[in-house]
């Protein structure tokens, strides 16, 4: 496996993240007007409409045999794949480095960077008509599927990816750090077996895997492989497109999220540069040593001296007033034993 090195992923990053982009929200007004940089050296398109009428765009750049599909923020309020995209846009805007023109040489690559755009507005994981698209692809009631669907398969892509962001709850398990980047090679049926297409999609992850494991080691899990049956990324790998969803959670001190957009970053041009080198992708075995996610994480705990007063609580987001507010919940918990809050504060008798 060719393996990118962290120096590399390091400079390039620094030189190319799109730093109009920041924070939580980001809907699709906020990138509106940078599109059109793009297509001097991608194919830049409105593909369709959201329910609500906002545009949904593509870009589409390579001439390669590889294809390879990628979308974000079909859940409005995951969005750090979506500023992970556009870092690799200014990649391949901006830079010549071989990684780069070996990939567009060996691929051909087309990014849908906001699906749902309605539900990026208001911050929901939901369409406008409260559709989660993630949900949707057996039945495709919302306009944001059929075009998804569609876009599938007139591209006919060998390789997907699904991009998506975790609660702040999950942990790698067997260790008290963060699940920063979960991986996940969908299941086809409820077997959850091998098949050929989960077999590849396994190789892909496990480049993945071995390039993080250089930069954050033991801050990388497996998401669960449970088969659901309308799923997007499921139905997608049953249909034979090898589909590898990567899940962006949370780094110590990251609540915007731009640690974890680096990673993702990171784990993007890594997959995508395997595909681009690898002659066959049989190799799957080392997936199964990526830890699972776990859950024992609240965003604070507040301590006392008898813990059964121990009280937890999670970060709520809305909008309010055009501003995206984070409030703290308390969580009804019988018992905190064997959780850890992100921040603690301990009261003393």
């Amino acid at each position: 496996m060719n393996i990118l090195t962290p120096d590399f992923l390091a400079s390039i990053y620094q030189k190319e993240k799109e730093s109009t982009l920041h924070g939580k929200w980001i809907t699709y007004k906020d990138f509106e007007n940078i599109l059109k940089k793009y297509e001097l050296v991608f194919d830049v398109s409105q593909i369709g409409t959201s329910e609500e009428n906002r545009p949904i765009n593509q870009l589409k750049i390579g001439k390669g045999p590889k294809k390879i599909l990628l979308w974000s923020q079909m859940h409005g309020n995951e969005s750090t794949g979506t500023k992970a995209l556009f870092d690799i846009f200014n990649c391949f805007l901006n830079s010549t480095k071989q990684e780069l023109t070996t990939i567009l040489k060996e691929c051909t690559l087309v990014f849908i960077p906001m699906l749902n755009p309605d539900g990026a507005q208001s911050y929901t994981r939901v369409n406008a008509n409260d559709i989660d698209l993630n949900r949707d692809a057996v039945d495709r009631e919302a306009k944001e599927s059929k075009l998804l669907r569609k876009i599938l398969e007139d591209f006919d892509p060998e390789f997907c990816f699904n991009l998506h962001d975790q609660r702040t709850i999950f942990n790698v398990e067997g260790t008290n750090n963060p699940a920063t980047i979960s991986f996940l090679a969908p299941s086809e049926e409820k077997t959850r077996a091998l098949t050929t297409g989960r077999k590849t999609t396994m190789n892909v992850i496990v480049a993945m895997n071995k390039m993080l494991q250089n930069i954050i080691p033991s801050f990388i899990g497996r998401y669960t492989d449970e088969f659901y049956p309308t799923a997007t990324g499921d139905n997608f790998q049953k249909l034979g497109y090898n589909t590898i969803l990567i899940e962006s959670g949370h780094y110590p001190n990251d609540y915007q999220r731009e640690e974890s957009r680096k990673f993702t970053f990171f784990s993007i041009l890594q997959g995508v540069y395997h595909i681009a080198t690898a002659s066959n992708f049989t190799d799957y075995e080392d997936y199964f040593s990526i830890p699972n996610n776990d859950k024992i994480f609240f965003d604070v705990i507040h301590r006392f001296p008898n813990s059964k007063n121990d009280v937890a609580y999670q970060y709520k987001d809305e909008i309010i007033n055009n501003k995206l507010v984070s409030k703290l919940i308390k969580i009804e918990e019988d018992s905190l034993k064997g959780k850890i809050g992100h921040n603690e504060i301990v009261f003393e008798s």
